[in-house]
């Protein structure tokens, strides 16, 4: 216990930083028509990521934006998805999603060539720790949370080259069976 006037120690000090960075992709004010005007609310659309791998996304909707966005974080940490990544800290291989109207496509670039991707796929490679891609949002919806949500299909599509060759080498097995 600490007397008055005496300082803390440098350990108390010290906060400790959560495993998981944050980052608010997008904030949407909605509103639904009661006896007496409009109610509003907020919706949060929220994408965690430990910048080694691991990456969420999460849907927050509450009265305030502070609550809406607490809300989202939580969503987001609930549904993380883990990632392999190369030794240029890129994805192994191209990959094409679709959710919705949106549409995108990542493909893995050389060591030194950057982040170059717009948009909710730019935050969400950043968060999960990719530094050299390139990446091209083909769908015509400005709608970040759908962007966000194939960028996320894109990611759980990526494998290994070991799992690569698994799958092959099952569907050779079942070809030869037949």
């Amino acid at each position: 216990m600490m007397k008055r006037g005496q300082k803390p120690n440098s350990d108390s000090r010290q906060r400790a930083r959560p495993d998981m960075d944050q980052k608010v992709l997008d904030i949407r004010r909605t509103a639904r028509v009661v006896a007496g005007g409009r109610r509003f609310s907020f919706r949060a659309t929220v994408v965690v990521g430990n910048r080694n791998g691991r990456v969420g996304l999460g849907i927050g909707k509450g009265p305030s934006v502070a609550e809406a966005v607490e809300k989202g974080v939580f969503q987001a940490k609930k549904q993380v998805i883990t990632i392999p990544l190369s030794e240029a800290k890129s994805i192994p291989h191209a990959v094409e999603a679709k959710f919705s109207a949106a549409r995108v496509i990542l493909k893995p670039a050389r060591q030194g060539r950057g982040l170059v991707a717009g948009g909710p796929v730019r935050v969400l490679a950043d968060l999960v720790g990719i530094k050299n891609l390139t990446a091209k949002v083909l769908g015509r919806t400005p709608n970040k949370l759908n962007n966000a949500r194939a960028t996320m299909e894109a990611l759980k599509k990526l494998k290994t080259q070991n799992e690569k060759r698994k799958v092959i080498t099952q569907d050779k097995k079942e070809s030869t069976q037949e």
